[in-house]
């Protein structure tokens, strides 16, 4: 008989374990026996809980966005001006939690996925919408018709430095990643004030 209450608890470790494997492992070449020996159960619970390895997956990433939503909006309602919202999005980006090698390997892994899962594309497209609404709205306050460039290059640039950092080809700390971009935006201001 199943024990009343854990199943919340079993899909949670059973995400975080797939996120450990995926950053353990590099790609998403990864058995749902392992992930599931990770989290502590059997392969038979585990395609219970999700299905397969994609459907865990899914809900790995969901889980890596709404913890960085969550991050997002927590430092949102603490900024008080439209640079130091701009900043807020991008401090989000590259903070500890979402910055976790694994986090970053299975938003390379993401990306890929994307390319052949429904699911997975759903989620990027949700994830790109929200990151230009959050920069745009305050970039336009900040740099007026400019606004949708900035907005663009800034959304490039984090997705670019997690694309290198989890192939190696850069290895910042969050806060090198943080002071990059935000050099990128004061360059832009300033060179758009003396337009």
């Amino acid at each position: 008989m199943p024990k009343i209450g854990m199943e919340p608890l079993r899909r949670t470790a059973l995400v975080e374990a797939t996120i450990v494997e995926i950053g353990r492992v590099g790609t998403l070449d990864i058995t749902v026996a392992q992930i599931a020996k990770r989290a502590g159960m059997s392969s038979a619970l585990a395609h219970h809980y999700f299905g397969g390895k994609e459907q865990m997956f899914a809900a790995a990433m969901r889980h890596v966005l709404a913890l960085y939503g969550a991050e997002v909006r927590g430092a949102l309602s603490m900024a008080r001006t439209p640079r130091a919202r701009v900043e807020a999005v991008i401090r989000a980006s590259f903070s500890t939690s979402n910055f976790r090698p694994e986090v970053v390997a299975a938003w390379l892994n993401f990306y890929v996925q994307a390319q052949r899962s429904d699911e997975a594309a759903r989620l990027l497209r949700v994830y790109h919408a929200r990151l230009r609404s959050n920069l745009h709205h305050d970039l336009h306050k900040l740099a007026g018709p400019r606004a949708a460039q900035l907005t663009r290059g800034i959304a490039a640039m984090i997705d670019g430095l997690y694309i290198r950092q989890a192939l190696g080809t850069e290895r910042l700390r969050g806060e090198d990643a943080i002071t990059l971009i935000m050099t990128y935006l004061d360059t832009a201001l300033d060179r758009g004030a003396g337009e």
